[in-house]
């Protein structure tokens, strides 16, 4: 099985990183991540985009 990755822009940091993002069906999640440029954690909405997993980060104090 393939991994699917969503572009993300770090709230903190605004740099644009790829995370692993969840399989199709396992879509809306929210996952906490830390980011692997400035290690600020941020919350990600993930959700279908037409059948592409994206996702909105979001810092946790937002």
């Amino acid at each position: 099985m393939e991994t699917d990755f969503a572009r993300i822009t770090c709230p903190s940091c605004f740099q644009i990183i790829e995370v692993p993002a969840p399989a199709l069906q396992e879509l809306p999640a929210d996952l906490d991540y830390d980011c692997e440029v400035c290690c600020r954690p941020m919350i990600i909405q993930f959700y279908d985009l037409d059948g592409i997993p994206a996702g909105e980060a979001r810092g946790l104090d937002d």
